[in-house]
């Protein structure tokens, strides 16, 4: 009986890689909607602009390795890439922004490094981390939820607003980020991390039009709905529960803790579950199978090193939002928490 060896990814699913990786993507759509429901037409461009770019990317570097470039296409890594590139992006973002962010993340974070299976970092991680770096102001300028907005765009005018910089009213994208009541509009992890910074506290914050509640407007209905895009995953054994249930609940308790500590000086549970890319990151990103932890334990430990490093860099770090820095790093780890979490060999004694 011959013994076949492959490269991650590995799944428990009897699903073929290609599968996999469509499945995933599909699962992100109630996401996406979410996102288009409160946010517009821009996310569905960034997609499709970041889509056509990753496929064009893997298609050029496949050829100019002497691969098959069918093979290479049709394992769909390279589109579930491009889905989460652009579900990250802000809606109106220019589309050279995203071009840029789609050709780095295939060509520098996965092909140079090998190609599928070979890469050491979350693919659309890295791209966006470059991209944040790199252009700070195009890269944090999200619109204000659709309810909240003082201008709303179809789709005609989103493309145009984001190939050439202004809609068909010559609006330009600090225009339309204002709110109803004429303030510029941040998301709500920015906002709360702005006012902190100015000495509001967190109650003060949470009476803007921006919040809800606890959680920001729009924001709480786009993470319920990756929450509902990860447990289908998770019903379906695309993933396993370990890493997002260990992400979640040390966010979770670091925010309880922080709550008790400092109720004034930082948000409560929820306001860090539903806020930013919590769910979006837990499920969709964490639980990359080719850069995370692989044993059981392993895998715990992973995802609490990224919750416990997402609650400190956006409570004390100076970024808002955290998960693609903090999964970068738990990347970097993920080595090291293999080798001492691996399990122990049946019928080995431990040393």
């Amino acid at each position: 009986m011959a013994l076949n060896i492959a490269s991650s990814p590995h799944a428990n699913a009897p699903l073929r890689t290609h599968q996999l990786m469509a499945k995933v993507a599909l699962c992100a759509v109630p996401g996406i909607a979410a996102q288009w429901y409160f946010f517009g037409w821009g996310n569905l461009i960034q997609i499709a602009l970041a889509i056509v770019t990753a496929l064009a990317a893997e298609a050029l570097f496949t050829k100019l390795r002497g691969r098959a470039v069918f093979s290479a296409i049709g394992d769909n890594s390279a589109l579930l890439t491009a889905v989460l590139l652009g579900i990250c992006m802000p809606p109106l973002a220019p589309w050279w922004i995203v071009v840029l962010g789609a050709f780095f993340a295939i060509i520098v974070a996965k092909q140079l490094y090998g190609g599928l299976g070979q890469n050491l970092f979350n693919p659309a991680m890295v791209a966006y981390v470059a991209l944040l770096i790199s252009f700070p102001v195009q890269m944090t300028a999200w619109l204000p939820p659709q309810p909240l907005a003082a201008e709303t765009l179809g789709f005609s005018d989103t493309l145009v607003m984001i190939l050439t910089g202004s809609n068909s009213l010559g609006l330009t994208l600090p225009q339309l980020a204002l709110g109803i009541d004429g303030t510029t509009m941040a998301t709500p992890l920015d906002t709360m991390k702005t006012d902190l910074t100015l000495g509001f506290t967190a109650g003060e914050s949470f009476a803007k039009p921006i919040f809800e509640g606890s959680t920001g407007v729009g924001w709480l209905w786009v993470n319920a709905a990756f929450l509902l895009g990860g447990l289908i995953m998770l019903q379906q054994k695309l993933i396993r529960w370990h890493i997002p249930v260990s992400v979640l609940g040390a966010l979770g308790m670091c925010a309880v803790l922080g709550t008790a500590l400092h109720p004034d000086g930082t948000g409560g549970l929820m306001f860090h579950w539903f806020s930013g890319a919590a769910m979006f990151g837990a499920f969709f990103i964490a639980t990359d199978p080719v850069t995370a932890a692989t044993s059981p334990k392993g895998r715990l430990v992973f995802g609490a090193l990224i919750g416990v490093l997402v609650y400190v860099i956006r409570s004390f770090g100076g970024y808002p939002d955290a998960f693609a820095f903090a999964v970068l790093l738990a990347n970097m780890c993920a080595p090291m928490i293999d080798h001492y979490t691996r399990p122990r060999t049946y019928g080995h004694g431990g040393q």
